[in-house]
């Protein structure tokens, strides 16, 4: 029964597996926030050589 108890203290004590946890939430909020930066700075980034090109493009009379 005593080793039961050491068993369960030592297991209650170990910090492995809520640290895991941790860092793969974290890294799963770094890679949204990545996501969404890319696709905004794309989108802009779309917008800008849209309004050059259309500003650029040869005139027909």
């Amino acid at each position: 029964m005593r080793s039961l108890f050491h068993s369960v203290v030592s297991f209650l004590k170990k910090e492995d597996g809520p640290t895991a946890v941790e860092y793969a939430v974290m890294l799963a909020l770094i890679i949204v926030v990545c996501i969404a930066a890319i696709t905004t700075l794309g989108q802009n980034a779309n917008d800008t050589f849209s309004f050059v090109g259309s500003n650029i493009a040869p005139k027909t009379n």
